[in-house]
């Protein structure tokens, strides 16, 4: 097992009330979001369900201690500090980073910590076909395998 990170790339006009909800439940409010969950049978179900709308793919340590870095958010929209890190959990940043990715910490292990993450639209745009297309096809949506840490490099 190992943990993915899911994308949400379009938005919910016309959606159905499953796909908005399923939204919800996997805290993907608006386009441009990312979480990071593990792989498990329940998680693969909910982005089949909503797969029209976003990316999926396998992450690595090093794009999630980039993304975490310049994109996690402490209440009152700060960002997180390797000082932070280090008074609440006894790590550093590249520690925790490990931890997580080898499915020994959760992100929720962070007080205060936001679950979820949003980023900028990708440097010169998704692919070209657009974003209602599948990635086989040269599009943005569906399953990306290790692609999707150049995906949320060129979004941080």
């Amino acid at each position: 097992m190992n943990r993915i990170a899911i994308i949400r790339i379009r938005g919910e006009i016309g959606a159905v009330k499953q796909v908005k909800d399923t939204f919800k439940i996997l805290r993907l409010y608006k386009r441009n979001t990312c979480v990071i969950l593990k792989n498990t049978p329940q998680v693969l179900g909910m982005i089949n369900f909503i797969k029209d709308y976003v990316t999926w793919g396998e992450i690595n340590e090093a794009t999630f201690d980039a993304l975490l870095k310049s994109r996690g958010k402490l209440p009152g929209n700060k960002q997180i500090s390797e000082e932070y890190i280090s008074m609440k959990l006894g790590m550093s940043l590249d520690e925790f980073s490990k931890n997580f990715i080898d499915l020994e910490k959760e992100l929720k292990d962070i007080p205060g910590l936001r679950l979820f993450f949003r980023l900028k639209p990708p440097i010169k745009g998704f692919e070209n076909k657009g974003i209602k297309q599948p990635f086989s096809k040269g599009g943005a949506l569906g399953y990306r395998k290790d692609k999707i840490n150049d995906l949320i490099m060129n979004m941080i």
